[in-house]
């Protein structure tokens, strides 16, 4: 999915939109939960190399929080690294032009619940 993609679908689905709270990085797009604006989704755009990756090609990634012992296990899989810049053993990096569309959909709905406030589930 792209960027754009991945937009239309979080509006569409849980009418989340795109918040760029950082001046040093305006591409760094933030959604949250409208009621306790706890985020469930972070897309940005970084270097290869900041993944583990030889290379300073720019890819798009998005952060997902997530259940841990399903961390463990996509981080064998091709397109998903360590959490960048978020609490490793709970969210996770997808390499978004490396995963499935329907995965990341998937991912993006375990994301959403598990940062649903508590009581509200």
């Amino acid at each position: 999915m792209t960027r754009q993609e991945i937009e239309k679908y979080i509006l569409k689905t849980y009418g989340s939109v795109a918040e760029y709270p950082w001046i040093t990085a305006p591409k760094y797009a933030v959604y949250r939960h409208e009621d306790n604006r706890k985020w469930f989704a972070v897309v940005m755009d970084i270097s290869k190399r900041k993944l583990g990756i030889d290379s300073d090609e720019i890819v798009d990634i998005m952060n997902v929080k997530c259940d841990p012992i399903l961390v463990a296990s996509l981080l064998s899989e091709e397109g998903f690294f360590p959490a960048y810049h978020m609490v490793k053993g709970k969210w996770i990096t997808i390499m978004l032009d490396s995963v499935d569309a329907e995965q990341i959909k998937w991912l993006l709905g375990m994301s959403f619940e598990l940062t649903i406030e508590r009581g509200k589930k």
